[in-house]
């Protein structure tokens, strides 16, 4: 997961994104210059889009579940060839599933607890949800004491803050509906949301 998000440090998170406008809005963030993205279990026809995004692109992405809180997500989402999961919060049942199936896990952490639960089962890379609530300086408090850990920011990332969030200490960035202006995606305007998200891209 560290490798992954060394390399990738934007992944595009796709809520709640019509089944008809998926690849058109992952070729426009492929062309943008992002190649992690992540498909939240809880929007519909989520099992369907990583199908549809794993046959299209083969191994040109890494295409992640989000939300992976319950068994029936868990099992879904491997089914569907996910290549990582992301969690909101710390899920027991999807640390010891993803374990046991050397699945690549982001797991959702607020609290140093969060943290220590998920070093017990081998996850050292988390996810900070909601990063935009918290203090400039927790990130450094946590690696205080948790000194091997990394921490992917998500939630109130937008484009004029994502550097912010590299600077103090995060890995990479989750962005989902701060990705990209509601109306590119509405009027399917996808070469003006590739040259935005070009933008975002090389600022960091």
């Amino acid at each position: 997961m560290r490798q992954i998000l060394k390399d990738n440090r934007i992944c595009a998170i796709m809520r709640n994104i019509p089944i008809e406008k998926t690849l058109d809005y992952a070729i426009a963030a492929y062309r943008g210059g992002i190649r992690m993205f992540e498909i939240a279990m809880n929007s519909e026809d989520a099992v369907k889009q990583i199908e549809l995004m794993r046959n299209h692109f083969e191994e040109q992405i890494y295409v992640g579940a989000g939300t992976v809180i319950t068994k029936e997500r868990c099992q879904a989402a491997k089914a569907a060839g996910a290549q990582f999961f992301l969690t909101p919060s710390v899920s027991l049942y999807t640390l010891e599933f993803c374990r046991s199936y050397q699945i690549p896990l982001l797991p959702g952490v607020l609290t140093p607890t969060d943290v220590a639960v998920c070093l017990e089962y081998g996850y050292p890379v988390m996810k900070l949800f909601p990063a935009g609530d918290m203090p400039p300086s927790y990130i450094r408090s946590l690696k205080g004491p948790f000194d091997e850990t990394e921490y992917v920011a998500v939630g109130g990332v937008n484009a004029g803050n994502v550097g912010t969030f590299l600077k103090q200490g995060f890995i990479a960035v989750g962005m989902g509906s701060s990705l990209l202006p509601k109306e590119y995606i509405r009027n399917n305007d996808w070469d003006k949301a590739s040259e935005y998200i070009k933008a975002i891209v090389e600022r960091i």
